[in-house]
């Protein structure tokens, strides 16, 4: 496999598991070492420690977040050092900061920053959200995954039940043609619930989430974020980097800056990102750079014929290279 033309994609929140990444620290590498240092620095505590938290604790989001790039960061590190060089990177969700690293359009520390600031805001809106519903999460805004409706079916029903009057119901994951997870309020996911099955869908399952992420009900926490985020430099991408927002390639570092705003209130299209890569039909494999295997197991949904492999370890990254 040619070190040179595979895509780089970043894992988000719902990868984490305790004890990720840990292993590219234990085995030496500069690169890797360096980037804790910085990572301490900017967490202001060991940096290691965030990545062997129990499952519980790393649910919270400013847990998870600054935890989930941190580990993405530092596979995306020792590939480095082994001579992977991207031609073209993306993320979901929050691996999408981990992207703008690799592309070059924001530095590693101004990364962990910035990560760091969006977690504590957005774990903040998501309180706020959960205390004016009494303290209650089951009362409070959330997600549900619907299983087996196309994407745009979905979609097009939200847009149809809002102009009739369901409002606070949101496309906020396009993952996959078998899956969307939507965001809402607690009585517009309940009622959605009996709506999608009633449509076709196979199961509508709430998830276990912090908030109504990727949705105007998170308006609070973009703006929140909006100073941290203007603080920083964004320079033009490098290689191609695709957009959550639009799905598309990154023309400019103001693109960038602006579309990383909108990624907190508007939807994952992920099956967008998927279709653009394989259109460019110039990159040999996609490499899941960060913990878990959700990426690919979208990515085997998608129908591409470009192969994706796990790079969230050692291990996973010493097979790919005698591939």
């Amino acid at each position: 496999m040619n070190k040179n033309d595979v895509v780089f994609l970043f894992p988000g929140q719902g990868a984490q598991y305790q004890g990720m990444g840990l292993d590219f620290f234990a085995g030496g590498s500069a690169a890797v070492n360096k980037l804790i240092e910085t990572a301490s620095a900017v967490f202001e505590q060991d940096a290691q420690t965030l990545l062997n938290l129990d499952a519980d604790t790393l649910k919270r989001t400013d847990i998870s977040q600054p935890a989930i790039t941190l580990a993405n960061l530092a596979a995306a590190a020792f590939l480095a050092e082994q001579g992977w060089q991207p031609a073209a990177s993306a993320g979901f969700s929050l691996g999408e900061y981990a992207a703008l690293v690799c592309t070059g359009v924001i530095s590693a520390e101004d990364c962990l920053h910035l990560v760091k600031a969006r977690g504590t805001v957005m774990q903040q809106a998501s309180d706020n959200l959960r205390e004016s519903a009494g303290g209650d999460a089951s009362a409070a805004p959330g997600m549900a995954a619907v299983m087996g409706l196309a994407p745009q079916e979905a979609e097009a029903l939200i847009d149809q039940w809002k102009t009739a009057g369901l409002v606070d119901l949101y496309a906020a994951n396009i993952n996959s043609p078998k899956q969307l997870v939507v965001s809402g309020t607690a009585a517009a996911l309940t009622e959605a619930e009996t709506r999608f099955k009633e449509a076709g869908a196979r199961r509508v399952i709430r998830l276990p989430v912090a908030g109504p992420f990727h949705s105007p009900l998170l308006a609070n926490a973009a703006e929140a974020f909006r100073p941290a985020l203007e603080a920083v430099t964004f320079s033009d991408p490098k290689i191609p980097l695709y957009s959550n927002v639009t799905g598309k390639q990154i023309e400019s570092g103001a693109e960038a800056q602006k579309l990383a705003l909108l990624q907190i209130t508007g939807p994952v299209r992920w099956t967008e990102i998927e279709a653009a890569i394989t259109a460019d039909a110039v990159f040999s494999a996609c490499l899941e750079v960060g913990p878990g295997k959700v990426l690919q197991g979208l990515w085997k949904d998608s129908g591409s014929e470009i192969p994706c492999y796990p790079a969230g370890t050692m291990e996973d990254i010493r097979k790919i290279d005698n591939e």
